[in-house]
């Protein structure tokens, strides 16, 4: 079944009838042709007029966007494991830029890096930003979320959580704190700002009677708080306060709802500290371990001390088979320099420490999910992911994200709700196509500007055709220090990653660095591995690049660079 709606009086009203590959669709249920109920001469299809004066069927919505979540956390969590055997789980499930702005832009947005034209985390330059919400803003994207969609589609749509980078308060002339500005496309706004990455003592904002946003302040409890009055105050158990707030608010209304819940966890907590805790990643109290018990807390469905770095595929390979590899006239290859140069900081003893804290930290998004699920009811979609992946001593990089590797490139993508049939899919999907399946299940025209697909067939139709490859892209430049692998020659402000685009298919990933650190320059070299091996262990550019399945790659690549929205869609399939 593919979730389509006809609407009624400008969306007010919907007239959920439609006939779609011999099931007659009413409202989220599904039934059988041949029934009663499905029979033309036996149920007649109702006039329009007839039809206008029906309750609104179509179900709500909820996204739980989690920020640097690795797959391998997931089996920790209790309450998503529990989605995972409920609902559908994307096993081929990607993002378009492994980095948090970019990533968030393509999300909302629909759209590749190279149409939003966010391409970092940061502005950079204030005339020409090319990264954060400064970028955001500018080139147009506020107009093109998904909400704004919905919203004319009838749909309430509520935000909670870390919403856009560098979405933050200024100072005015007269040294307060300004708020920023009203997100369009959101009729709720419960925004945290970068404050919470820290856990405790932050800003969030929200939307007074007038509809103008206004600043409220979470001060750091006392270090003499009780464990419950101090994890009352963490960044995860107020975005579920509201959350719940919102769901309670609007369960029901005869109008369906969109809510997407942003959690901050598990990102490392940046510059942000709360006092005596000296973590990166700052779990909840009661999930901490104990002094002086660095195996102990709680790490959800897995004990503490059975983690260990052999569940991080990868962990410490050697990066000397890595470099990437020139392609010169005739197919001649020659080997590149590596780009793999920072110096390997991370020991075994600091790896397994944040492995563990992270698993600890992503315990109160679990317990939210829960709450949430509960609240929202089984006629409610809801869909797990995250914004990007996070190596943490894989290909000896260092703790962050970028890479187009499996550990910074695959993230969860988990759907639970009406007419979800449980099982794997094996489908390709991108970030990019969330947007699309939104729109699609709310029965929303999709924008021709959008670049993703919808996927919202196969969640009642496992065995669909979807997908077939998965496009990547991301740009170099500077970085906050902490955030990410960084060039330690530059001062510790230079992503070591280099700018590139990739193209991943079921037998393998090839990926295009643009070695010169310019933004003019090119100097391009390729890096292949093969998926019949556990990960990219070995670049096998120079002796597979005139393979079959290579060259299919190549193609697709050269194709992909600056495609128009229709083409980037063709391409993966």
């Amino acid at each position: 079944m593919k979730p389509k709606w006809s609407l009624l009086l400008g969306a007010a009203i919907v007239a959920a009838v439609a006939l779609v590959g011999g099931l007659l669709v009413i409202g989220p249920k599904t039934l059988a042709a041949g029934s009663a109920a499905a029979d033309p001469s036996a149920a007649p299809v109702k006039e329009a007029a007839e039809l206008a004066a029906t309750t609104d069927e179509r179900p709500s919505m909820i996204l739980f966007l989690m920020d640097d979540f690795s797959l391998e956390l997931l089996r920790t969590m209790p309450e998503a494991t529990r989605m995972a055997a409920e609902g559908a789980t994307y096993q081929n499930s990607f993002v378009i830029d492994s980095l948090c702005c970019p990533s968030r832009a393509a999300l909302l947005t629909g759209q590749t890096p190279h149409h939003t034209k966010v391409l970092t985390n940061t502005q950079n330059d204030p005339e020409h930003p090319v990264g954060g919400w400064s970028a955001f803003q500018r080139y147009g994207n506020v107009e093109k979320q998904f909400s704004i969609g919905l919203q004319e589609a009838g749909y309430t749509t509520g935000f909670v959580g870390k919403y856009i980078n560098a979405y933050e308060a200024t100072l005015g002339s007269d040294g307060k704190r300004v708020p920023p500005p009203k997100v369009p496309g959101w009729d709720s706004w419960n925004a945290l700002l970068g404050g919470a990455y820290g856990g405790w003592g932050y800003q969030s904002t929200f939307l007074d009677g007038n509809g103008t946003v206004q600043l409220r302040n979470h001060p750091q409890p006392a270090q003499n708080a009780t464990v419950q009055q101090k994890d009352a105050a963490y960044a995860t158990s107020v975005t579920r306060d509201y959350a719940l707030a919102f769901i309670e608010k609007h369960r029901d209304d005869e109008n369906p709802y969109f809510l997407e819940i942003a959690a901050y966890g598990p990102h490392s907590r940046l510059g942000h500290h709360y006092p005596g805790l000296d973590t990166w990643f700052p779990p909840a109290f009661a999930d901490q371990a104990p002094a002086g018990d660095p195996a102990g807390g709680n790490c959800g469905r897995v004990d503490c001390a059975d983690l260990t770095l052999k569940d991080l595929v990868g962990y410490g390979d050697d990066r000397w088979d890595n470099a990437p590899t020139y392609l010169g006239r005739a197919g001649r290859t020659s080997q590149a320099p590596a780009w793999r140069t920072n110096k390997v900081s991370l020991s075994d003893e600091t790896a397994l420490s944040q492995y563990r804290d992270r698993a600890r930290m992503v315990q109160s998004i679990d317990r939210m999910i829960t709450q949430v699920r509960r609240a929202a009811g089984d006629d409610t979609y809801i869909v797990l992911t995250s914004d990007n992946g996070f190596h943490l001593g894989q290909h000896q990089l260092n703790g962050g994200k970028g890479a187009p590797y499996d550990s910074d490139t695959r993230v969860p993508l988990v759907v639970v709700g009406p007419d979800v049939v449980p099982g794997k899919r094996s489908q390709f999907v991108n970030n990019i196509d969330l947007a699309p399946t939104f729109l699609d299940i709310a029965g929303a025209p999709t924008p021709a500007y959008v670049s993703g697909t919808s996927f919202a067939e196969t969640l009642s139709r496992p065995r669909l055709p979807g997908g077939r490859y998965a496009f990547f892209e991301h740009t170099y430049a500077k970085s906050h220090p902490g955030e990410v692998d960084l060039d330690s020659g530059s001062g510790g402000t230079i992503d070591i990653i280099p700018s590139y685009i990739a193209v991943r298919g079921a037998r393998g990933l090839l990926v295009r660095f643009d070695l010169d650190k310019s933004w003019k320059g090119t100097d391009y070299a390729y890096e292949l591995y093969r998926y019949d091996r556990p990960w990219e262990d070995r670049n096998v550019f120079a002796e597979d690049h005139a393979k079959p399945y290579a060259r299919d790659l190549m193609r697709r690549l050269n194709a992909y660079e600056g495609c128009a929205p229709a083409v980037c869609r063709a391409l993966t399939r």
